[in-house]
């Protein structure tokens, strides 16, 4: 059985830990964590906790099993979930002398000096590039969600579409994260988010993204025009384009991103849908431009495509039977059809 590790536990680690946990092909070893806070929540949550081994002889009185650096000795697989910008630091320090594989999320880069990796994984778009590999970054949500959305409206009108512009509406924290959120609209100069689309995407269609960060805690929202060589399809066409897609939800009558957390809070306690949830009275096309808005899950769409990238690197699996058991495990047909019927058309003319 393999061994797996998950560093870090915050919005994404512990939801990345939970899954792994509850995963019967692999084993996890425990949870890093540096602080006292830290360790208590993930022991209560019954993981074994590891801390930095410097750190060690503050917290073991706190309920710290042991070092990170000593659990990491008896891996396969780690997940890096630690704060935006140590992943290069970790595998440097910690990952690459063990030869352990690991896993980054979307808080790093694979560009320039600071890269954790040279593939950056969407489990939609590039699947078969991550079999094989070391070191992968999984992306960030807002890119994980644009592959969703992207990716098969270019399959769909392959040929058709010849530029795509995406606007990134951010929220500025996740929920669980406490703080007053500020009062403003911040812009954000040359979003990253462009060039990881690309990077996972390719270039056969140009992708061109623009961000803000807004005042909520509820959800990313996308806009994304698609610029057709000749008129764009009707909006049903486009809603069928996406029908299929397992992590996407075809919604009518969300009045807004908290009313679909909400409800998805009825059957899942951390109110995750793990997919993107088009907001289908919100598409237009009009001559050439197709317009589509969809919000995009950020503490639970990467989690799936985590599961995903572990299993093309463990085990170097087809894609097809790693969609398999990621669907076993999270069931998002069920969450897609009860969102889907919750949010139905005919719900929202009545």
């Amino acid at each position: 059985m393999k061994r797996v590790f998950v560093n870090g536990y915050g919005s994404i680690g512990r939801r990345v830990a939970a899954l792994v946990g509850r995963d019967g092909e692999v084993e996890l070893v425990g949870v890093g964590k540096a602080s006292a806070r830290g360790i208590e929540r993930a022991a209560a949550d019954g993981h074994r906790v590891f801390v930095p081994g410097p750190a060690l002889p503050g917290l073991a009185g706190r309920g710290a099993a042991g070092s990170i650096e000593s659990a990491l000795d008896s891996c396969d697989l780690v997940i890096d979930c630690t704060p935006s910008g140590t992943g290069r630091e970790n595998k440097a320090s910690l990952y690459e002398p063990r030869g352990l594989m690991a896993i980054y999320q979307g808080g790093e880069t694979i560009h320039g000096e600071g890269a954790v990796a040279d593939t950056l994984f969407s489990s939609r778009t590039n699947y078969e590039s991550a079999i094989g590999k070391r070191h992968v970054m999984q992306g960030s949500c807002n890119v994980t969600g644009i592959g969703k959305v992207a990716r098969p409206l270019a399959e769909a009108f392959a040929g058709q579409i010849g530029r795509l512009d995406i606007t990134l509406i951010r929220r500025w924290a996740d929920i669980e994260q406490g703080g007053e959120i500020p009062d403003t609209i911040e812009m954000t100069p040359s979003p990253h988010h462009g060039e990881d689309v690309r990077a996972h995407m390719g270039d056969a269609v140009p992708v061109h993204v623009r961000a803000v960060k807004v005042p909520t805690r509820q959800m990313h929202v996308h806009i994304l025009d698609a610029r057709f060589a000749g008129a764009a399809p009707p909006p049903d066409d486009i809603h069928a384009a996406l029908a299929g897609e397992p992590a996407v939800a075809v919604l009518w009558g969300a009045r807004g991103t908290r009313e679909v957390r909400e409800f998805a809070g009825s059957s899942d306690a951390l109110a995750d849908t793990n997919m993107v949830h088009v907001h289908a009275e919100m598409t237009a096309s009009r001559g050439d431009t197709a317009q589509v808005v969809y919000s995009d899950d950020q503490t639970g769409i990467v989690i799936p495509e985590n599961h995903m990238l572990m299993q093309a690197m463990l085990f170097g699996r087809p894609r097809a039977e790693a969609l398999a058991r990621t669907e076993s495990l999270f069931g998002l047909a069920q969450k897609k059809a009860a969102l889907e019927a919750r949010f139905s058309r005919e719900g929202a003319r009545s």
